[in-house]
């Protein structure tokens, strides 16, 4: 029986319409959105967005990824609904911990930080996430090695910090994002790892509360 169900997604990148398309939007008890919302930040066209959004389902929770600006934070802060270094209950006994930004790319997007700068924010992450009953674990950047973060030319450019705070405090559910080409699903210990994909390509992934688990189906 399936008591509960959020929709997952991120990489938005502006492809706004297609979030509204999504199947189960108004039914859910939530949306997670995991970063880049925009295309280097639009603070208005965000707003607007959001303002929709919560026409369709109120329970939002979204922080920014490296293309999102400064401003785009501003926006979630605005509205109550930044999860960035933030730990939520979503439900009794189930929590939401996030992580947004990304570490450096080639790219020089507008939110990155080094891999010491992102250790230290999921050491104090970690503090209030740990041994919580059922957990997922929202971060922009995917945990280095895995399915998930895999670009064009083969090369793994997760997340070191990320992969050690998973391995630590083992979250029944990852939901990132970041790495367009690497949707999928993979493990580390017992957190089931999901890269849904860019919204502007159908990705999304349901995540499921039934039978007293966090279980995921990939769209």
């Amino acid at each position: 029986m399936v008591s509960k169900l959020w929709i997952g997604i991120g990489d938005i990148h502006e492809n706004f319409e297609q979030v509204f398309s999504l199947p189960n939007l108004r039914e859910s008890s939530g949306i997670l959105i995991s970063g880049d919302i925009t295309n280097k930040g639009n603070k208005e066209k965000v707003y607007n967005f959001f303002q929709k959004l919560k026409e369709n389902n109120s329970k939002i929770f979204a922080q920014i990824g490296n293309m999102d600006s400064f401003e785009i934070e501003e926006v979630l802060d605005d509205l109550g609904i930044n999860t960035h270094l933030r730990v939520t209950e979503l439900d009794s006994g189930i929590f939401l911990a996030g992580v947004g930004y990304s570490t450096f790319t080639p790219f020089n997007t507008p939110s990155e930080v080094s891999e010491d700068a992102m250790a230290k924010w999921l050491k104090q992450l970690k503090l209030e996430a740990k041994n919580k009953e059922h957990l997922i674990f929202m971060s922009h950047t995917p945990p280095l090695d895995t399915k998930c973060d895999i670009v064009l030319g083969g090369s793994h450019v997760g997340s070191k910090s990320v992969r050690e705070f998973i391995e630590e405090v083992q979250p029944d559910i990852c939901l990132t994002g970041h790495i367009h080409e690497s949707k999928a699903i993979d493990e580390i210990g017992r957190t089931l790892i999901v890269n849904p994909g860019p919204v502007g390509d159908g990705g999304y992934v349901k995540i499921f509360f039934r039978d007293g688990r966090l279980e995921l189906e990939l769209h």
